[in-house]
């Protein structure tokens, strides 16, 4: 019965975060779309400021989210925290199909991105606890793989959403715009999943825990004042970095930045993302899969960076004036590159114990979301300082490699760890 309840608890984190997934892809996607009708006369590059400006709030609200997720699934339990989260994003996509104004927007975005940072670390913590420490890889190599196909139904429903958009007409008898029927669809999809809630299991370790009161449970301060913890914790930001480094600077920006740069016409974002979670979605199940032969995670992690960093030299100065289908193809292999998202959050559980394992699993994914930010930042430095764009972006991720390949040497094999510990308080 355990063995249906573990396969059962896999599948519903992974149809979990592949509605995660959609949602934070999906505003990508329709944010020009949804601007332009909701701030009527505004310029295009009014709207680009404004888009920006909801994706930051976006991602304030992943950072807030991450760490009271986190703190939640060691004081109130794992499952809790999956669950409330599925439901707090799936809302969130609901009310944001019936915005009128920028400012209900942007407050819906931050609501958002609060349930948006706590279903993936849930669900890794879950699976890491309740698998096999010998096969636990499998599990969480399974949510991500899947999940991260979301983006690629948020690309298609995202632009193709004309056929919904009119039955729905038809039910309501009001028009609906196709990025509203976007939004409107992963709301559906997260209520439909809270079905699947029956018959799913709570972590044993946590149970053991729960009502010892002499463990302190989610407590910050066994991270951020225990030296060897808070060492590890860093490490662990530093080796994620590259993903979002790919995904948030290069991928996303193709149209504005990196299209241009090549001399290649009619990039568009929505397709650039698609590719690059298509191969995402692919290179974390070999990645996955690599982990389980070379009963290693380490090994994997580095040779993800190196192949990335291999193709971001040849996509940034090898590829000027190629065709629209190579620069897509090139998006497909720089995700394929970063597709170590699943090992890296399963060594993030893997590095702590039980008593603090929810709050690093949840935290630590969304500061390297958030990390896209300052990547972005430092871009837009070296453009200021005069540097081209393929130099610029060449800078920031020879950087941010060169961190993950330092920090992964930095910690320990976790393959095959005993996870059934717990944290003791000890002051740097």
């Amino acid at each position: 019965m355990k063995n249906k309840q573990v396969i059962q608890l896999v599948i519903v984190a992974a149809l979990g975060y592949f509605v995660d997934i959609y949602d934070l892809v999906l505003f990508g996607v329709v944010k020009a779309e949804s601007l332009t009708q909701i701030m009527k006369g505004a310029s295009a590059d009014q709207i680009a400021k404004m888009g920006k400006f909801l994706f930051n709030m976006q991602m304030l609200g992943m950072l807030v989210g991450g760490m009271l997720w986190g703190i939640l699934g060691d004081k109130k339990g794992r499952l809790k925290v999956l669950f409330g989260s599925i439901l707090l994003y799936s809302a969130a996509n609901l009310a944001n199909a019936f915005v009128a104004d920028v400012t209900t927007y942007a407050i819906i975005r931050v609501i958002a991105g609060i349930g948006l940072a706590g279903e993936l670390g849930a669900g890794i913590t879950l699976v890491s606890e309740m698998m096999s420490k010998e096969k636990r890889g499998y599990g969480t190599m399974i949510i991500v793989t899947f999940g991260a196909l979301g983006a690629v139904v948020a690309s298609l429903v995202g632009a193709e959403g004309e056929q919904v958009g009119s039955w729905l007409s038809g039910v309501f008898n009001r028009p609906f715009a196709n990025w509203q029927v976007a939004y409107i669809i992963g709301g559906a999809m997260g209520f439909a999943l809270l079905l699947l809630r029956v018959g799913t299991l709570e972590s044993a370790f946590f149970k053991n825990v729960e009502h010892e009161s002499s463990i302190r449970k989610g407590d910050l301060k066994l991270i951020f004042t225990k030296k060897a913890n808070l060492v590890k914790y860093v490490h662990c930001i530093l080796i994620g970095i590259p993903i979002w480094y790919i995904i948030g600077l290069i991928v996303m920006n193709s149209a504005d930045n990196f299209g241009p740069w090549l001399g290649v016409e009619n990039v568009v974002n929505g397709k650039a993302v698609m590719y690059a979670y298509l191969g995402l979605s692919f290179g974390d199940l070999i990645s996955g899969i690599l982990s389980q032969l070379l009963k290693s995670r380490k090994k994997v992690v580095q040779l993800y960076v190196v192949f990335t960093l291999c193709l971001t030299i040849v996509f940034l100065f090898g590829l000027k004036n190629v065709s629209l289908e190579t620069y897509y193809f090139m998006c497909f292999l720089l995700g394929t590159g970063t597709g170590y998202w699943a090992i890296f959050v399963t060594i993030a559980a893997e590095q702590f114990g039980t008593n603090i394992r929810s709050t690093a699993a949840n935290t630590i994914p969304n500061f390297v979301r958030g990390s896209v930010n300052l990547v972005t930042l430092l871009f837009g430095l070296l453009l200021s300082l005069g540097c081209t764009d393929g130099i610029s972006a060449l800078i920031v991720g020879v950087g941010c490699m060169a961190m993950a390949l330092w920090s992964i040497s930095q910690l320990t094999e976790t393959f095959g760890k005993d996870l059934d510990y717990n944290e003791v308080h000890e002051t740097l």
